[in-house]
């Protein structure tokens, strides 16, 4: 399966264990990440506009220092997926959506015309974090997902995507549960936990695979057995 998402640092978080659990189970994904820090949809449909090669081109989790254009990513193989999402600090306020998404979602099909098209949903910032209370403005969690939550469906619908990839949603549940660290900074993921998580989201809503056939656990930030286990068990009750 070749992935191709375009993002920024949450996309990045997402990608960078997927290739090794899939292979792990036995299946072959290719992630393909164009990456700018915190960048919205504007900028990505401006940048699609100009055909600006102001990606940096990131390959199964791994830095590669080729800047590339969108345009140039989706003719340089078939995709089977192509993703999008907006920037965190946005992904609450349906105007910074449109009008942006859906000549973006026009052109990836125009460009990619067998691939699938995902929206990716980011995640709500950690518990009591300056980041959620000053920065957002909102008083808990759950406020700032079920905000993104309703963008993110809005979205979906607004481009008639093919699927949501719920990351949100599986930190939600991860906090729940409490298993943590899920942050590094109280907004990207953490190195061990986080990234692992969302790795097998992507897996699952990709593939449609059981988590619990992957076997991959070599983490940037060691994470005992009994909370592998955990956090598989949370991403299998994601619906």
């Amino acid at each position: 399966m070749q992935v191709l998402a375009i993002g920024n640092s949450f996309s990045q978080d997402a990608s960078t264990y997927l290739h090794k659990i899939a292979g792990s189970a036995g299946k072959q994904i290719d992630i393909v990440n164009l990456y700018i820090p915190g960048c919205p949809l504007e900028r990505h449909f401006r940048n699609m506009m100009s055909d600006s090669k102001s990606y940096e081109l990131e390959v199964n989790g791994t830095y590669t220092g080729f800047p590339v254009s969108m345009k140039e990513a989706l003719l340089n193989r078939r995709w089977d997926v192509v993703t999008i999402q907006q920037a965190s600090h946005m992904s609450t306020k349906w105007d910074s959506y449109s009008p942006y998404i859906s000549p973006l979602a026009e052109y990836i099909r125009k460009l990619s015309p067998g691939s699938r098209l995902a929206v990716h949903q980011t995640w709500a910032y950690e518990e009591g974090s300056e980041r959620l209370c000053v920065m957002m403005g909102y008083e808990t969690q759950q406020q700032m997902f079920d905000a993104l939550e309703s963008c993110y469906r809005r979205a979906a619908d607004e481009i008639s995507a093919d699927l949501i990839i719920p990351s949100g949603a599986a930190f939600r549940e991860l906090v729940k549960e409490g298993i943590s660290p899920v942050y590094r900074d109280t907004f990207h993921a953490s190195l061990g936990i986080g990234r692992y998580a969302l790795g097998l989201v992507w897996y699952r809503a990709l593939t449609g695979g059981d988590v619990c056939d992957t076997y991959f656990d070599a983490l940037a930030e060691p994470v005992d057995p009994d909370t592998i286990k955990a956090i598989k068990e949370c991403i299998g009750r994601i619906r």
